[in-house]
């Protein structure tokens, strides 16, 4: 499969067990005995995925969840002889993925690593699907920021609400009306200037774009596909 795998866990038995199954399934394995190692190796050669035990020597399990936590969403599967509810909670809140009481299947610690990857490829093709471009104009809608030839610009939540509505609906026009129901919500009762107003800041900044007025009815985004 390819994908590498960090196993974090001092205890020797369980470093055997865990790297025989993942090497048969073919996954390379890095094993090491205490996350200030593991830590070390992120900064190196970071895992695709962590299999991480809780108590550790010196710096513990939480501490290293919490420290990859801030700088990545890599997959982390927890492994620990703590099942209390409490510790289980804890372990997730800090950004586990999955939690698994020892002992364990070593088949069903092989599923949820599977399970994992899957999810995850999912994931990064949906955040793929999510970015918009028309001409100059790209957006990322997941974390709500735009570029335009290739410059990042700071936009309103409105400004940036309706951009994307025009970006995935080129050339369709829209009425002040259907703008305000999908822009402002079905509960909004002033006046439809707004949606001028809001057009009217969007041109300022985004000189170019072929934000067309449709007149006594509303707007729509030209966009003219090129064929090569």
């Amino acid at each position: 499969m390819g994908y590498h795998i960090g196993v974090v866990e001092d205890d020797t038995n369980i470093q055997n067990i865990v790297t025989a199954y993942l090497k048969k399934e073919g996954f390379t394995v890095t094993v090491l005995g205490s996350a200030e190692k593991a830590w070390g190796e992120w900064e190196i050669n970071p895992p695709d995925m962590w299999i991480l035990d809780l108590m550790l020597p010196g710096m513990d399990g939480y501490e290293f969840c919490k420290k990859i936590r801030n700088e990545s969403d890599v997959p982390i599967i927890i492994i620990s002889a703590k099942d209390e509810e409490i510790d289980k909670i804890l372990g997730l809140e800090l950004g586990g993925d999955d939690y698994l009481t020892k002992p364990f299947s070593p088949r069903e610690l092989i599923a949820r690593v599977k399970r994992l990857f899957k999810r995850s490829i999912a994931t990064a093709e949906e955040l793929v699907q999510e970015k918009v471009k028309v001409d100059q104009l790209v957006m990322h809608k997941n974390d709500r920021r735009v570029f335009w030839d290739g410059l990042e610009q700071d936009v309103t939540t409105k400004e940036f609400d309706i951009l994307v509505l025009f970006a995935e609906n080129t050339n369709r026009a829209f009425s002040r009306e259907d703008l305000l129901e999908r822009v402002w919500g079905d509960d909004y009762f002033g006046s439809d200037r707004a949606v001028d107003d809001l057009v009217k800041r969007i041109r300022k900044k985004f000189a170019t774009l072929q934000l067309e007025t449709i007149w006594g009815y509303g707007y729509r985004l030209r966009h003219e596909e090129v064929n090569k």
